[in-house]
């Protein structure tokens, strides 16, 4: 299941998202992501789901990449659906045991959060399938540019938010090797009780933590090779603009909004 995992990789297109603005792509995508916190109804997340799989499929990402990313937080969601379903009591009671008790609310609640989530999973991966993580550090760089004028350390920020998304396919591969060889080494992982489940992390994590320094050393050696330095002025080859494309876009960004916010207003 770890080598599934596609989160922070991208995926090479020639779709309208994969040309328009990182600027404009990371502006929609913060927007959208905190605009799906006020929504509660069931339309609108029906509308949401139809546009995400629209996006999906013009960008032509499978499925299986779409929902690779799901399979890691599923037990976690799962989990936390159990709690609420049985711990909110507001609302009409539909099944009573002993002393638990499931409502309309719960399962209303539930519903909302298990959405909310899966749909801020698909907006943010589809965010990073479509943008080489070169742009979207120079995307997050040029917006977080005026906070410079204060002081804030813009370059650094927008540098260690570009290795962070660029470091994941390596390190999710890193684990996937070093769990095939612990199971080589005769590692029963699958077995036991939680107890035995918990301790056989113990030789996954701490080759793993090996790596991750290693790799931030070589990384660092790399940078100080190439004359990087902390809080000097860079020159870029490539530089951002605005075309029609993202116009085009931002159009119907406002218009998928606007319809959400008067479907979850009116019903």
């Amino acid at each position: 299941m770890i080598k599934d995992i596609t989160l922070g990789q991208y995926s090479a297109g020639n779709s309208i998202l994969h040309k328009i603005d990182p600027r404009t792509k990371i502006f929609t995508t913060v927007v959208y992501i905190f605009f799906l916190f006020f929504i509660d109804n069931f339309f609108c997340y029906a509308i949401n789901f139809f546009v995400i799989f629209f996006l999906y499929s013009r960008c032509k990402i499978s499925l299986k990449m779409m929902f690779n990313n799901i399979k890691p937080i599923l037990p976690i969601l799962i989990f936390t659906s159990i709690i609420n379903l049985f711990t909110l009591r507001d609302g009409k009671i539909i099944f009573s045991f002993l002393f638990f008790s499931i409502t309309d609310r719960s399962l209303l609640f539930i519903f909302m959060i298990f959405c909310r989530i899966v749909l801020l999973i698909f907006s943010s991966s589809l965010l990073t399938y479509t943008t080489l993580p070169i742009d979207l550090t120079y995307g997050i760089e040029k917006i977080l540019k005026p906070l410079s004028k204060i002081k804030f350390p813009v370059d650094e920020i927008s540098m260690m938010i570009s290795i962070a998304i660029r470091f994941i396919p390596t390190l999710i591969s890193e684990t996937e090797k070093i769990i095939l060889a612990q199971k080589s080494r005769g590692v029963d992982m699958e077995s036991g009780n939680i107890i035995k489940k918990v301790k056989c992390m113990i030789p996954i994590l701490i080759p793993l933590f090996i790596s991750a320094f290693r790799r931030a050393d070589e990384l660092a050696i790399a940078m100080e090779s190439r004359c990087y330095r902390v809080g000097q002025k860079r020159t870029r080859y490539k530089q951002l603009k605005f075309c029609y494309l993202d116009l085009i876009f931002l159009f119907g960004f406002g218009i998928v909004v606007s319809v959400l916010v008067l479907v979850n207003w009116f019903l």
